[in-house]
């Protein structure tokens, strides 16, 4: 795994290769896609507002062109950021078909795909599918985007696929049977939940992929930490906490900005070391800061009799389906 505080420094280079980031037009999804296009590989930005990727591609651009964010295109070179934009709503199937159809039109293979797009409703909202909103997004749109580009990460030996998750998921609690989540809905409970169901199925993705044999896509996991990001933002009571003046000191000591806190995405998606189902977080306090190093998963994610009903459910509410060989769950385990 290298050495132990690890930096994009200690990333490779990523020319010649294709990278897709959703949620990349602000904050983790933002820096993450920065970074890797500094890093020389051509970046796909997924997005739902087209206006703010194409103020996020601009963003990069120039800051390449600074020598910013660690970038390995120097503000002498005449090379820049290969960077384009298709346009995706996860919570809404049909867009995302749609998208999943023009990246492989234009992408023969995809060597990073950083399920990365991430929202926290204050109130329950359900999709037209029945779907409650931040698991149709966090969730369900990552698993039909990932499953509709599987043919064109097959075709790019050692793709890599990672899962943005969260500290969160840990308490989260799943009923594959109510995706509408009828009861116990929270603010938290919801997003929580969306982001176990992520951690789960980036697992059981990769006990399906670890059967291809050598060569194939490997799935991983990363959150951020305690970040500031659209999520945080969005929370009244962590603005409130966090712009409180005696309180500066949490923000100054635990809380990272985006481009520090998208680190643990950008080493799940680079380090070669990485071995399938990994799962890479901040490595300070409590995970809330700091480099990123190897954390642990979630114990729900050793649960294959809970991977194999939510898989699916999955497959059910999205209609798409992985042409992979299926591992074997034991009755009596």
């Amino acid at each position: 795994m290298g050495k132990s505080r690890w930096s994009v420094s200690d990333a490779p280079d990523l020319s010649g290769r294709t990278a897709v980031v959703t949620g990349a037009n602000s904050g983790v999804g933002l820096a993450t896609a920065g970074h890797l296009a500094h890093l020389g590989a051509r970046v796909v930005l997924a997005c739902r507002n087209v206006e703010a990727a194409e103020r996020a591609r601009d963003a990069i651009v120039a800051d390449a062109g600074s020598g910013g964010l660690g970038s390995r295109i120097g503000p002498d070179s005449q090379i820049s950021p290969d960077i384009d934009i298709v346009q995706v709503d996860l919570s809404e199937l049909d867009s995302v078909r749609h998208a999943a159809d023009e990246l492989v039109e234009h992408f023969p293979t995809i060597d990073i795909l950083v399920n990365n797009a991430g929202v926290m409703r204050a109130e329950r909202e359900v999709t037209k599918d029945g779907v409650e909103m931040d698991f149709a997004t966090n969730f369900l749109g990552h698993f039909a985007l990932t499953g509709l580009l599987l043919g064109p990460l097959r075709a790019a030996r050692g793709a890599r696929i990672v899962s943005v998750c969260s500290k969160l998921s840990t308490v989260g609690r799943l009923d594959p049977d109510d995706l509408a989540m009828t009861t116990g809905y929270s603010a938290a409970a919801a997003y929580s939940r969306s982001k176990l169901a992520q951690a789960i199925f980036a697992v059981a993705l990769q006990r399906r992929l670890a059967l291809l044999g050598d060569g194939a896509p490997s799935s991983v996991l990363a959150h951020p930490g305690a970040t500031h990001s659209g999520v945080m933002r969005d929370q009244g009571v962590l603005s409130w906490l966090f712009s409180t003046p005696s309180l500066r000191w949490v923000r100054r000591t635990f809380i990272m900005d985006p481009a520090e806190g998208s680190l643990s995405s950008v080493r799940a998606a680079t380090d070669p070391g990485l071995l399938g189902g990994q799962y890479i977080g901040p490595g300070g306090f409590l995970e809330l800061s700091g480099a990123p190093v190897l954390v642990a998963p979630p114990e729900e994610t050793d649960d294959l009799r809970l991977a194999r009903a939510l898989w699916e459910a999955a497959e059910k509410a999205t209609g798409v389906g992985f042409d992979l060989p299926d591992y074997p769950v034991n009755p009596q385990s």
